[in-house]
């Protein structure tokens, strides 16, 4: 609320400041998802990772995954052995080189997953809907155009 020493912030800056609300409360849903579940936040953004995988049809090997989640190569084994140790994980040959070993979400895990994150995911959907094709598309060029950006090293 704006105050004669506090002006009102720009709408584009409030819209930011919203988006790092989100974006805390999604970080605080997903902490209490790894914790409800016994797993490192780490834990979490990798299946994640290998579900994004999944859903576009893409091999995610350990290496793959690592950069993704800016582990070395220990810390990605460490990872590894922890989810597999947990169910969470399989590590299969590719189908497309079967000298390569890629990793795999478990069936378990989606489940999990999905048990937690679904209705969250359903209300964002439901949200969504709420919004005509041009809307959608400039929330969805929003969002690319931010995760880009934070994406940016430099």
């Amino acid at each position: 609320m704006p105050t004669p020493h506090r002006p009102a912030a720009a709408p584009e800056l409030e819209t930011v400041h919203l988006l790092r609300a989100v974006t805390v409360e999604l970080g605080l849903h997903s902490a209490r998802f790894a914790d409800s579940n016994g797993m490192h936040p780490t834990d979490v953004r990798a299946l994640i990772a290998l579900m994004d995988a999944r859903r576009a049809g893409e091999e995610m090997s350990a290496g793959r995954l690592g950069a993704a989640l800016g582990l070395n190569s220990a810390g990605t084994t460490a990872l590894l052995d922890r989810l597999e140790g947990a169910g969470h994980v399989r590590r299969v040959r590719s189908a497309e080189d079967r000298r390569r070993v890629v990793v795999e979400v478990e069936e378990r895990a989606v489940a999990i997953g999905r048990a937690f994150f679904g209705p969250l995911i359903e209300r964002s959907v439901e949200l969504l809907r709420g919004y005509d094709d041009h809307q959608r598309a400039a929330i969805r060029g929003f969002l690319e155009g931010v995760r880009e950006a934070a994406a940016t090293r430099g």
